[in-house]
């Protein structure tokens, strides 16, 4: 793509279009995982959704690929493209937040820092991600699983409408009442269907959470698992926790001896009355020695941001993901094996609680179908040395080959790799052929591909 083709594009825009002569390109193209490398051949930090709809118009014309940028969390790095044009909404992170009708409209940059930064002031809140820079909008559109996820569904059950430039350029409302087909495939069929501007979700009262974080030896993980698939089972759903296998943590909790040892994790909050929170988590603090915990009083956005500051930006990176029917005694000794070999410190495997409210959504209200299974469970393989590359991508990939023989049959697609384009399918299950029907209507030509792709239905 030459720079005077460009140029037509560029005098159609408010803002920069950020081509490789510029000096802050390479700031620009690069995304959360440090092991994607790509060159687009141009990256556009949306001013306004007219610059969307500019966008859009001039790539299709122009054959070009479109790679879209939320908050760039996407492991296979699909924010960006070689020789693409990068739809970057970086500087779109505003939210509104109406207090009357506990709602929030957030721009498509918004992180989830921002959106509880935002919501929090007037205690409130919906299911979001248990990372803070992680992207709402990218989130949303694969589903989102989060603490408060058994109490008030996925985040997409929570989206109450979204603002959407399509394949022939035009700007849709999709909600309950506007344009149904296409809101039904946004809430879970990812950015398949267009470019997504903003969001509007349902808000819920959620303040100050009793919770944190109890670590024990990976040795007792068998008792730890089992209480955890108890308690799933019988908790108010108030209850959000998640069990995970990691490396001892350096924080100030867990003493220096347990730092790097094979740990596993119980982290979550409680959101009913305050008073109750110490004995809902009471049998996790006494179901086997604890080497270190941190657990009281937090607000809400404390609790969703835990894990930032050891998750920077740039980290290599390799994701895969599995439906579990249930937490299994087979899928805790999994969990073992493979827990003794955790690669990093900032590996992450974690195994998400999804029933409650999740499963008394029907399986085809929306385009997220799993809803009969119990556990996400997420293999989150981060590094800081590309010299280990190899190895770590192995052990991910060893890993949830071993899940799979206890799978429900597909895995959550927000945490799908580069390598995963043939389970689709069974990632959306009997969703599948409406979602290709939907993506013919609205996007016939495939100009959306760079995701987890939905085939137009011919």
């Amino acid at each position: 793509m030459n720079s005077s083709t460009l140029q037509a594009l560029q005098e159609k825009l408010r803002g920069p279009l950020i081509t490789p002569e510029h000096t802050d390109y390479d700031a620009a193209r690069a995304v959360y995982n440090g092991m994607i490398n790509k060159r687009p051949a141009a990256i556009l930090p949306v001013s306004q959704v007219a610059d969307v709809i500019s966008a859009v118009n001039f790539a299709r014309d122009a054959g070009m690929d479109i790679a879209v940028r939320g908050g760039g969390h996407s492991a296979p790095g699909f924010g960006t493209w070689d020789d693409g044009l990068v739809i970057d909404f970086v500087n779109r992170r505003g939210v509104r937040v109406d207090p009357a009708a506990a709602t929030a409209r957030a721009e498509a940059g918004t992180t989830w820092a921002d959106f509880n930064h935002a919501t929090h002031a007037f205690g409130l809140a919906t299911t979001g991600g248990i990372i803070g820079s992680t992207g709402v909008a990218g989130l949303t559109l694969g589903g989102g699983i989060g603490y408060l996820s058994r109490k008030y569904g996925l985040t997409c059950d929570n989206l109450k409408s979204a603002d959407v430039v399509t394949a022939d350029g035009k700007f849709l409302v999709a909600s309950a009442t506007e344009n149904e087909d296409l809101f039904w495939g946004l809430r879970g069929g990812t950015g398949n269907f267009g470019v997504v501007t903003s969001l509007e979700f349902n808000l819920h009262p959620v303040d100050i959470v009793y919770g944190g974080v109890v670590i024990y030896l990976l040795e007792h993980v068998e008792a730890v698992g089992q209480l955890y698939r108890e308690t799933l089972a019988s908790a108010p759903e108030e209850l959000g926790i998640f069990l995970g296998v990691h490396q001892g943590p350096e924080v100030p909790f867990l003493p220096a001896e347990y730092h790097g040892r094979p740990v596993v994790v119980i982290v979550g909050g409680w959101t009913g009355p305050q008073d109750e929170g110490p004995r809902q988590w009471q049998p996790f603090l006494d179901v086997a020695p604890v080497a270190g915990s941190f657990v009281g009083l937090l607000p809400y956005p404390v609790l969703n941001t835990l894990f930032d500051e050891s998750l920077p930006k740039g980290l290599q990176a390799h994701w895969k993901a599995e439906f579990l029917p249930t937490m299994s005694d087979e899928v805790i000794k999994v969990a073992k094996h493979f827990g003794e070999g955790v690669p990093s410190p900032q590996t992450a495997n974690h195994f998400y609680a999804i029933n409650g409210a999740v499963q008394r959504v029907p399986k085809d209200a929306t385009a997220f179908p799993y809803r009969d299974a119990d556990i996400a469970a997420v293999i989150a393989g981060m590094w800081e040395d590309p010299a280990h590359n190899e190895a770590n991508v192995r052990w991910v990939r060893d890993y949830s080959t071993a899940l799979h023989e206890h799978s429900a049959g597909g895995a959550y697609i927000n945490f799908m790799d580069a390598d995963d384009q043939s389970r689709i399918k069974d990632n959306y299950a009997g969703n599948y052929e409406r979602l290709a029907s939907i993506k013919a209507k609205y996007d016939p030509d495939n100009l959306f591909h760079i995701n987890q792709n939905i085939k137009p239905a011919v």
